[in-house]
């Protein structure tokens, strides 16, 4: 079986919604880093000296490659990511091997005789 990793910087109000639509389209788990910060094409205003920054999330989701377009796609559309800029970016990258998925192989084996 063959994974993507799709890595998402999303706005942290954004990721629990954003991990349940993953989850529908296919997802079967992801890792979530907290506080992340990032900086798009702007700048943020500053107010006094301090820089007013949105919160971000960092999430992992190793999902078969399949299903990988179809769960990019969710993330983008239900965290808004072209709604403006600085919203967030996701992107989708080959894994070469992964372990430690043995126990969800299965399961997606099933997922995967329905979609195609």
């Amino acid at each position: 079986m063959r994974f993507k990793l799709i890595v998402a910087f999303i706005e942290d109000s954004k990721t629990d919604e954003v991990l349940d639509a993953a989850r529908q389209a296919g997802a079967t788990g992801a890792t979530v880093i907290n506080n992340a910060r990032g900086e798009g094409l702007t700048k943020k205003k500053t107010f006094f000296g301090l820089t007013l920054d949105v919160q971000r999330d960092v999430v992992l989701f190793l999902v078969e490659e399949h299903l990988a377009r179809s769960i990019l796609e969710t993330i983008n559309e239900v965290g808004e990511f072209d709604a403006s800029s600085g919203k967030g970016i996701a992107v989708q990258l080959d894994v070469e091997d992964a372990v430690g998925v043995a126990h969800q192989v299965e399961e997606l084996r099933k997922k995967i005789k329905e979609e195609i």
